[in-house]
């Protein structure tokens, strides 16, 4: 055995060699991940992947492995590759078929997203997408060079596209003028719903937060798609009226998941107090994302948070758990951080 490694490092040393449960010899790159094995098994096994086992013990997908260990991939069903994959994965076939998977991921979440909001300007005339004659969506393809209605939906999704604009290239018959004004008071008679299950072309403001239960606006952001922020958010007053930059949206009764906020904790220095403060966030079922203490003078400290909440509703009751902690003086939100402006094109 001494014999053989010793030849397998000499030989291979940019090469190693992996066993499948079922004792397959996998032959991979130095410096392979779990990922990397997962797509060299069969490309639906690396899409669907979650976790891992390496020589019968839970790794996370990023440890590099080595050679003779045992990977075992755990897949479940309705998973996706994630973006984040490709700062570790190193084989050309891990990292093609997730940047594939991502494209196809992202143009179909920006033709959805394009669809709807072109429906919502196209609903203040009474009519939809699907009621408009071939022969004037083909008249106004042609007007923006495109080949496909698909092209246009995903141009307006990733904010490349105006959606009035391209209603009036499909409603010839309306007056350029009727047009933007009826643009106009469509985004502030209708609002898009927020479901949280469109995808990469719809983000949530780094600046101030947003989450289920914020009066919010939607930025189009050129190239990014839709950016929710909070009303007040400063960031973006200077354009809050334009119906060109901003749209009137809403959270859906049913959105789902799980949605960033900060808070600021002010508390007495005691030992065991950071300790206690994340064990009582997690009982109230949130994820803590990041923390930090700054000593504001030797007896107080402030801790401020990023946490993982579902609306407002659970951040009330989170926030009302931290103020039970004895030596919590002050749990506040920070609802919004002056950053760069939006983009204004």
């Amino acid at each position: 055995m001494e014999f053989i490694e010793n030849v397998k490092i000499d030989l291979f040393p940019d090469e190693i060699y992996v066993f499948t449960p079922k004792g397959t010899i996998m032959e991979l790159p130095a410096g392979s991940t779990a990922v990397d094995f997962a797509y060299a098994v069969h490309t639906d096994v690396g899409n669907s992947c979650v976790a891992c086992r390496i020589s019968k013990r839970l790794a996370p997908l990023s440890e590099p492995l080595e050679s003779g260990q045992t990977v075992e991939i755990i897949t479940a069903p309705g998973t996706q590759p994630n973006p984040a994959w490709l700062s570790f994965a190193v084989t050309g076939k891990a990292r093609s078929n997730i940047r594939h998977f991502l494209k196809n991921q992202r143009h179909s979440e920006s033709v959805a997203l394009g669809r709807r909001l072109l429906n919502k300007v196209l609903g203040g005339f009474g009519t939809q997408l699907e009621k408009i004659p071939p022969a004037q969506i083909k008249a106004a393809l042609q007007q923006t060079n495109s080949a496909e209605l698909d092209n246009v939906l995903e141009d307006i999704g990733l904010g490349n596209r105006m959606a009035h604009v391209v209603a009036r290239l499909m409603l010839p018959g309306q007056a350029e003028t009727e047009v933007g004004a009826e643009v106009g008071r469509d985004s502030k008679q209708s609002s898009l719903a927020i479901r949280g299950s469109e995808g990469m072309v719809m983000s949530y403001a780094k600046c101030c937060h947003p989450i289920p239960g914020d009066p919010i606006i939607g930025h189009i952001s050129s190239g990014r798609g839709m950016v929710i922020h909070t009303e007040s958010c400063n960031n973006i007053a200077e354009i809050r009226d334009n119906p060109e930059k901003c749209v009137s949206v809403r959270w859906d009764p049913n959105v789902e998941g799980e949605f960033s906020v900060e808070i600021r904790v002010e508390l007495e220095n005691e030992r065991g107090i950071i300790a206690k403060l994340a064990t009582t966030i997690t009982g109230a079922e949130a994820n803590i994302e990041k923390i930090s203490t700054v000593e504001r003078d030797a007896r107080f400290s402030i801790v401020n948070l990023s946490l993982n909440v579902r609306n407002r509703i659970h951040l009330a009751r989170v926030m009302k758990r931290i103020r039970l902690i004895k030596p919590v003086s002050k749990v506040t939100r920070v609802k919004s951080r002056k950053t760069a402006r939006p983009a204004r094109t």
